[in-house]
């Protein structure tokens, strides 16, 4: 039975995706749950497993092509084994003791052995006029050549004569021809000589060809959403950014003093994120502008703080959301931090954990980032940069003194956030990473 392979629902607001890598080809076998081809949309990439085990019979869309979500982009047929295999006549797997010989498996009767020779002795007709197919041997080394061993042995131009059958008397399956024709070398490209340039006209070496030296990637579904996104936050919003830095000392004494008993507790390490998402939210709560939005003519407020997280992924840089960080301890944070990497990885992501936000933060730190203005995440109205610890000499009661440095960076939207509350939310996070006590006691 006919199995038909749709586009699945891959997040809110999300109606169209990009067919990416396909895992299975026509013909192959599929598992139940086996993944079967990579989905990009807008905001993350996707696995979609295959429904049945089964074969693929059809693939209707390809690599590169858009599709919405409902639509068909391959078919599937039903009856293959538990494991994703089919039981073809040019397949054999190894036999369970006490079970009876599959009829594939069997020797060739006489009767077949008279079929598969008149089959060979007639020329697979050839697809178009452009392409003939020559007729080729009938026999390989140690038996006779199956028909569809014999069309891929036409169509990579092998010799039928050379190939080491596996099957039943020998013959010549399917995967003995596709093993053939893979040993096979690459065919040889001759470059066409050319004169060399006159003197007076010849180009200089310094001097490139325009084009030679390029090559011509598609964006994928992923970058061009980034890129449409930022353009409208720059396009949309008032954004400005300011700056300040932070004296690291109290946290990295204070993660040197509790790392082990941490790490033993909860099976991951305590790093710095925790402790700006918990500062974070600590300033959002003084400066509530910062974590609201403009919706029309309206100011919306939030009372739960989503934190979205930057990670950046071979694809493209996508911000999964803490959803209501405020309620989640340092060590949750931290762990759900690492799971959202982790998953970023196998492309497991969930499109609605990349909704929602209502603050961004961004560590630009961890490439070695010195300074940046990060933009805005829209509808969002500000977003935190962290950067490298870099340790400088600062004043200290009248004295210089060596400090472990992190500048921060805010960039908010001036048409709801002024000038001065920005400030007050750095020097709050400011205030909070150098002395934590004051996060928990709220003062």
């Amino acid at each position: 039975m006919a199995i038909e392979i749709k586009v699945p629902s891959v997040g809110e607001s999300i109606s169209e995706v990009e067919i990416g890598e396909w895992l299975k080809k026509e013909g192959d076998a599929a598992a139940l749950d086996e993944t079967l081809v990579m989905l990009d949309s807008a905001k993350t990439t996707v696995e979609l497993p295959s429904p049945i085990a089964g074969t693929i019979s059809k693939i209707l869309k390809q690599t590169g092509e858009t599709a919405n979500v409902g639509d068909v982009i391959g078919i599937i047929e039903d009856g293959a084994g538990s494991n994703g295999s089919t039981p073809a006549t040019e397949k054999t797997e190894a036999k369970v003791a006490g079970e009876p010989t599959p009829e594939w498996e069997k020797p060739a009767t006489a009767e077949e052995v008279e079929r598969a020779e008149k089959e060979q002795s007639i020329p697979a007709k050839a697809e178009t006029t452009e392409k003939p197919v020559v007729e080729e041997k009938s026999e390989s080394k140690n038996g006779f050549v199956m028909p569809a061993a014999q069309r891929v042995l036409h169509e990579k131009n092998v010799d039928a004569s050379e190939v080491q059958g596996s099957g039943p008397s020998g013959r010549v399956l399917k995967e003995d021809a596709l093993a053939a024709s893979a040993k096979q070398p690459a065919p040889k490209v001759e470059t066409p000589k050319t004169e060399a340039p006159k003197a007076e006209t010849a180009i200089p070496s310094t001097l490139t060809v325009a084009g030679e030296d390029e090559e011509v990637v598609p964006m994928t579904m992923l970058r061009r959403h980034i890129a449409q996104r930022l353009v409208e936050a720059q396009q949309t919003a008032a954004l400005l950014t300011t700056f300040n830095e932070i004296d690291m000392s109290a946290i990295m004494q204070l993660r040197k003093d509790h790392q082990d008993a941490f790490t033993k507790k909860y099976n991951i390490k305590l790093g710095f994120m925790s402790f700006f998402v918990k500062a974070t939210i600590d300033a959002l709560k003084q400066v509530p502008q910062i974590n609201a939005e403009i919706r029309g003519k309206d100011m919306v407020f939030k009372n739960h703080y989503d934190i979205g997280v930057a990670i950046g992924s071979g694809k493209g840089l996508v911000v999964p959301v803490l959803r209501n960080a405020e309620r989640m301890s340092f060590a949750e944070v931290e762990l759900g931090i690492a799971d959202f990497a982790t998953r970023i990885k196998e492309n497991k992501l969930l499109p609605d954990e990349l909704t929602g936000g209502t603050f961004t933060i961004t560590n630009g730190g961890i490439f070695g980032s010195l300074l940046s203005t990060p933009i805005v995440n829209p509808p969002q109205s500000g977003i935190l940069g962290m950067h490298t610890i870099q340790e400088r000499p600062v004043a200290r009661n009248g004295e210089v003194v060596i400090r472990p440095m992190m500048y921060v960076a805010l960039t908010y939207d001036h048409r709801i956030v002024d000038g001065r509350e920005a400030v007050q939310f750095l020097v709050r996070i400011k205030d909070c990473i150098e002395n934590p006590a004051r996060m928990l006691m709220e003062v």
